[in-house]
């Protein structure tokens, strides 16, 4: 069993195409998981990553993969996440659980629009990262202007730890500014790893980037500060733990280099992973809440502790559901019972697995640190796992709210019973994607991330569980809000001729920042505390329905602060409906408005191509944020509405004979202008 100092849980992630599942097929080849590399969308069987038939079909990760191996006296848990932001769920539950995450960057488009998401993934669970900059093989790669953007752009403090020998197609290998050596990789797959001497020509550069490295971080050293003012050599080993530690704390960033494709730079970073992420006694401690005492608790990764574990992922397959767990404290067994804190239920671990992408190995017993497959266990993706006899919550898993919703009607008969059972697997293993009926039309309605998103979904369906649907056009997902404060005053009063139903609200709505708040400001007994929780539940019905256009409610505060009661005649059934139509009579009051999501939006085009693809963007309503020229190419970030990005593709492909390419990602929500507001249906 490997000690828990040389564990390294730890994510790729980045801008979609910049080379994660490259990088991570050199990893599982240079670590001798495999014993042949194969490439993205190739012509072989598809990296090892990719395991499902339309990932390798498309070319693109679209669900995260697990994956153990060993880099000398390290073991890896190492994890691959999608780079389109359609399945961004994958990875903030990736790193949600992880300790350390390399983020990748091109190093020709360097910082782009989901490098910010990333980013910002990175900085919410405090995950210590290096960064890696690819692809310095292709025309236009810079890895110094990159390296400056991190700074510029991300707000980070990049260390450059190489240097390379070569740019485009003379790129050729890095110097090592620590040990001051040229690093070259030999053979076919570049297995061989040969550290000569720093080319001539390259010497000065190479001391004066060393120089550089030693001057910002001796800032936190007073034995390396020391040694440099007294002109002493500073031991290597001093070097590593230094930034080691500023690694850890996340003061610094250190940036390493290559090229994936080209078998160039990655057995560094095999060698980075070990030498500056943390292993999981190093994380700073996770908090739990202890359910029953109300208190938070402080986990340590003790495996004596009582267990305590975090279910971040499900899959379904043959064998029943796998769920992918996060082992925070104590030891598992096979066999073991453990307490769902959500469900309040007793569950037993029929088998325990370390995943391998899409097999299985086996386990007895796991312990804290680890990332492991619980089989057969019946949970839902953020449960928190512990042993029985204790009550303990980890913090969950951000969940984005979906922006895009499509209707779907069964072509026949025997679809009808494929599709509800694609879609409860779907919805169980994907807290992004939403399904319910329409009210009025009874169709299912499916909601999600994007069209992509939705798309992989109905092809799913139908590949694996042969379900035919007819699919309506894709619909944007607005919400309604309030700008306004008003007051309710609503009595709920009916007689029957035997007991009757009486409750009386008073109380007042405020728009928020947060999707719904509740504050009971009840006095002198107006409202049976018993009852107080049924107004809340009836405020809750009342968001799912807006006043305007039937859309959704969000940014409402609702405040309780009166009402009256009836000793016989008074129920929560009654002040439930009470609550809820009383927060109709007051939304309707408050100035309501509908809100529509706004997209960041980055284009990259030949410069040639800018002005017609500006005009059109203009059109769409878009909100220009900035430009960037390189190279001949135009990079533009926009913020646009989603309901004018509907056939953005076949037009932008048009208007630049096929040569610029876009991203997109939700931004935010924002009040639609009021001359649109009639128009929605």
């Amino acid at each position: 069993m490997t000690p828990r100092d040389k564990i390294r849980n730890i994510g790729i992630s980045a801008h979609i195409d910049a080379g994660k599942t490259t990088i991570s097929e050199r990893i599982l080849f240079y670590t001798g998981k495999i014993h042949k590399i194969e490439e993205v969308g190739g012509d072989g069987d598809g990296a090892t990553m990719d395991y499902m038939e339309l990932e390798r079909e498309k070319g693109i990760t679209i669900t995260s993969a697990a994956i153990t191996c060993f880099w000398k006296d390290t073991q890896i848990n190492l994890i691959d996440t999608p780079g389109h932001v359609d399945f961004t769920i994958e990875v903030e539950r990736s790193l949600r659980v992880l300790d350390g995450a390399i983020m990748v960057l091109d190093g020709v488009a360097g910082v782009q629009s989901q490098t910010y998401t990333v980013d910002r993934q990175m900085r919410r669970y405090q995950v210590p990262r290096l960064v890696f900059i690819n692809k310095l093989d292709r025309v236009g790669a810079d890895p110094f202007r990159v390296f400056d953007t991190l700074k510029e752009k991300l707000d980070l403090n990049p260390i450059l730890l190489q240097y390379p020998i070569g740019m485009e197609d003379k790129f050729v290998g890095v110097i090592d500014l620590i040990e001051m050596t040229a690093n070259y990789f030999e053979g076919e797959n570049g297995e061989r790893v040969l550290s000569q001497s720093i080319p001539p020509h390259l010497q000065v550069e190479a001391q004066a980037a060393r120089d550089r490295l030693l001057d910002r971080i001796s800032i936190h050293s007073e034995e390396m500060m020391a040694k440099l003012l007294d002109g002493l050599e500073i031991p290597k080993q001093t070097i590593w733990d230094t930034i080691r530690q500023l690694t850890l704390s996340r003061e610094f960033v250190p940036v390493l280099m290559g090229s994936a494709f080209k078998n160039k730079g990655i057995q560094n970073l095999l060698d980075a992973i070990a030498l500056y992420l943390p292993s999981p006694l190093e994380r700073e401690a996770v908090t739990a809440t202890d359910v029953a005492m109300a208190r938070e608790v402080q986990i340590s990764p003790e495996p004596s502790d009582p267990f305590v574990a975090l279910a971040f992922k499900l899959i379904e397959d043959e064998f029943g559901q796998l769920t992918y767990t996060r082992l925070y404290a104590g030891t598992l067994h096979r066999g073991d019972r453990l307490f769902n804190s959500r469900t309040k239920k007793t569950v037993r671990v029929n088998r325990l697995v370390r995943i391998e992408v899409d097999k299985r190995q086996e386990l007895e017993f796991a312990s804290a640190g680890e990332i492991v497959g619980l089989v057969g266990v019946n949970c839902a993706s953020g449960d928190t796992l512990c042993s029985v006899g204790t009550n303990l919550a980890l913090e969950g898993i951000f969940v984005p709210e979906p922006v895009i919703s499509i209707a779907i009607t069964p072509k026949s008969r025997e679809d009808i019973d494929r599709i509800s059972k694609a879609l409860h697997r779907f919805e169980r293993e994907d807290p992004t994607l939403h399904v319910s009926t329409d009210p009025e039309s009874h169709k299912t309605l499916m909601a999600g991330m994007g069209e992509l998103h939705l798309d992989i979904y109905l092809e799913r369906m139908k590949r694996e569980y042969h379900a035919e649907a007819y699919v309506s056009a894709p619909a944007v997902a607005y919400r309604e809000t309030i700008t306004g404060k008003s007051g309710f005053d609503y009595t709920f009063k009916k007689q029957t001729g035997g007991a009757g139903q009486y409750a009386h609200v008073v109380g007042s709505l405020e728009p928020c920042t947060e999707p719904f708040l509740f504050e009971n400001r009840i006095s002198g007994g107006a409202i049976p505390a018993q009852f107080v929780p049924a107004c809340e539940q009836g405020c809750r019905d009342a968001l799912k329905t807006g006043w305007l256009k039937g859309y959704p409610i969000v940014g409402v505060k609702v405040i309780l602060s009166g009402g009256s009661y009836h000793a016989i005649d008074s129920s929560e059934i009654a002040f439930r409906y009470a609550a809820r139509q009383g927060f109709e009579q007051g939304f309707a009051r408050a100035k309501p408005t509908i809100l529509e999501p706004m997209m960041l939006l980055e284009v990259e085009t030949p410069s040639e191509f800018w002005g017609k693809i500006q005009g059109k963007l203009l059109s769409r309503r878009a909100l220009l944020l900035g430009t960037e020229t390189r190279n001949h190419y135009t990079i533009v970030r926009a913020e646009v509405p989603l309901a004018e990005m509907f056939g953005y593709a076949t037009e932008l492909r048009s208007l630049s004979q096929g040569m610029a390419t876009f991203t997109m990602e939700f931004a935010e929500y924002r009040q639609l202008p009021e001359n649109l507001m009639s128009q929605l249906r």
